[in-house]
């Protein structure tokens, strides 16, 4: 007889996880100056940032002393990189301790280490309902990005048995979450949506004939309208995450999806965007992060996002704050099905093709679904062709990674004034 897990309750590390305001504190002070010390002494970059604003590593005793340094943002790493290759000077260890170089679009490469003791994605499964025994099928590329190996390694941290899916096979992926009565699923919600789809094409019954009983996602939005979707189409809990592959995890839900908790062992600090300046709970502003992992020691990341925390008590018993929910972001950089794009990614596609005088990427959503469109207005002389249309999109998932189609329109049809990438999406 199948043994059902409590899923609602309990604790990764209890003792951190439920520490008073004063002891995080001290525990992420002392941390801090530990990350610090060592990036300062092992990471050119960190150095120079140290330097320039005139800081030295014993002057950042504390979370409220971050202030002084300036933030480095994600659309920055790729132009850093190519300016001090491969890591643009933040790289903490030798290269001879990593395990592993991911590549994520910009280009933007991220080391990871052998010995990794970095369980924030650990936390943040546990309190997605995983449970020692759980089968998780990842659904995430294992393709040159790195979460999908985060993932499968939290799965293991947890005593979980994990399913390399990948991306699409779409009707494998069914086939296999009802052959090998996976209970767990790992990817972005609209993924979700479509092996439900397929598997009811294959003839199961998703509540029936499958055993999913709890998933994680993350990649993308979660509307409330398609978690409510999914937990009854399969009769599952879904709880969704929040990360950046240059970072790893910054927050995750529990069971009361009350916000995304911060783990205990990384500092989110919600900022005003033009001074870098910390807010309270409550305001919006920039999210940063600063993390305590030796190999990559990103402090003050701009992750590009904008949101707000709140300290009010969760039902879980967690202490840590939580971030209420991702509201959008600061610049141009977007992520369409998992996948971050930058405006440089739309500038090399037509870079390719002498025949594009301009151009934008227009980011909308159909269903659940993300939809990319490469808008182009073509040179005088140069008529749309169906073979120009395919050689074109044919080039989008090389430079983006993400497949996209393409729309000629007239002369003159786009703006002056027009952002290289336009998301018109909403989330209800």
């Amino acid at each position: 007889m199948t043994v059902k897990h409590d899923r609602t309750s309990g604790f990764y590390n209890q003792s951190l996880e439920t520490m008073s305001v004063s002891q995080r504190a001290e525990y992420l002070d002392a941390a801090l100056r530990k990350i610090v010390a060592h990036a300062y002494e092992n990471a050119p970059a960190i150095r120079s940032k140290f330097d320039q604003n005139g800081v030295r590593p014993q002057d950042i005793k504390s979370v409220r002393d971050l202030e002084r340094l300036p933030i480095t943002h994600k659309h920055e790493l790729a132009a850093l990189q190519e300016k001090d290759p491969p890591f643009g000077g933040f790289l903490g260890l030798p290269r001879n301790r990593l395990k592993r170089i991911c590549m994520s679009p910009g280009p933007i490469y991220e080391p990871e280490p052998i010995e990794n003791n970095n369980d924030r994605w650990t936390q943040a499964f546990f309190a997605a309902g995983f449970r020692k025994g759980d089968v998780g099928q990842i659904t995430f590329s294992y393709h040159l990005v790195p979460p999908a190996f985060w993932f499968e390694d939290a799965l293991h941290a947890l005593g979980c048995i994990a399913i390399p899916g990948g991306v699409g096979n779409t009707e494998l992926q069914a086939r296999m979450m009802h052959d090998l009565k996976v209970t767990g699923y790992v990817g972005t919600p609209s993924f979700l949506a479509t092996i439900a789809q397929k598997a009811r094409e294959l003839g199961y019954d998703p509540r029936k004939d499958l055993d999913l009983e709890v998933g994680f996602v993350s990649g993308e939005m979660l509307p409330e309208s398609l978690r409510s979707e999914l937990e009854d189409t399969f009769g599952m809990v879904v709880r969704q995450g929040y990360g950046t592959a240059d970072v790893g995890c910054l927050a995750y839900e529990c069971y009361h999806k009350d916000g995304m908790h911060i783990p205990y062992n990384c500092i989110v600090e919600i900022v005003d965007p033009d001074t870098g300046k910390q807010l309270g709970p409550g305001e919006t502003g920039a999210v940063v992060a600063t993390v305590f992992d030796k190999v990559y020691p990103m402090i003050r990341f701009g992750t590009g996002d904008l949101s707000y925390i709140t300290d009010e008590p969760c039902a879980c018993g967690r202490t840590n704050p939580r971030i209420v929910k991702i509201l959008g972001r600061l610049d141009q950089v977007t992520k369409v099905k998992g996948m971050f794009i930058h405006p440089g990614n739309a500038d090399d596609v037509a870079a390719r093709f002498e025949e594009i005088e301009r151009y934008q990427v227009v980011v909308d959503r159909r269903g659940h679904v993300d939809e990319m469109t490469f808008v182009v207005e073509l040179k005088p002389g140069v008529e749309p062709s169906d073979a120009l249309r395919q050689r074109i999109e044919a080039a989008i998932p090389q430079a983006m990674r993400v497949r996209g189609k393409v729309r000629f329109v007239s002369p003159g049809t786009l703006p002056e004034d027009l952002k290289k990438i336009d998301d018109r999406r909403t989330w209800e």
